[in-house]
């Protein structure tokens, strides 16, 4: 199955807010990248993300993962199919990279 060109959704997790859209231009599995153009509401979560990456770089691993919990409790992944259980997302400007799954990843495994 082909994910190029498809639009996924970013979603607020607590009143549907439009945070943008990631349109797939490449999938090296398990990873889907593309386009994000921010959504109206993509502010409030901005600094999380931005965040998430500076924690990546350094390594700094506990941070991180608290870091990916917050994010999770605060936004929503949507495919073509409906929404996702669970998902890594980074987002730096507008390019957007994430993996997703049907069923909770095991321990270990979003990294």
């Amino acid at each position: 199955m082909g994910f190029d060109g498809e639009v996924w959704q970013v979603r607020d997790l607590a009143g549907g807010a439009d945070l943008g859209e990631i349109v797939v231009a490449e999938a090296d599995f398990p990873w889907l990248s593309g386009r994000f153009t921010a959504g109206p509401a993509y502010h409030a979560v901005e600094p999380l993300f931005t965040r998430e990456l500076v924690l990546m770089e350094a390594e700094d691993w506990q941070e991180w993962e608290l870091l990916q919990a917050e994010i999770r409790r605060r936004v929503s992944l949507i495919s073509p199919r409906g929404p996702v259980p669970e998902f890594l997302l980074h987002i730096e400007d507008d390019v957007a990279w994430f993996r997703w799954s049907d069923e909770p990843f095991e321990e270990g495994q979003a990294d």
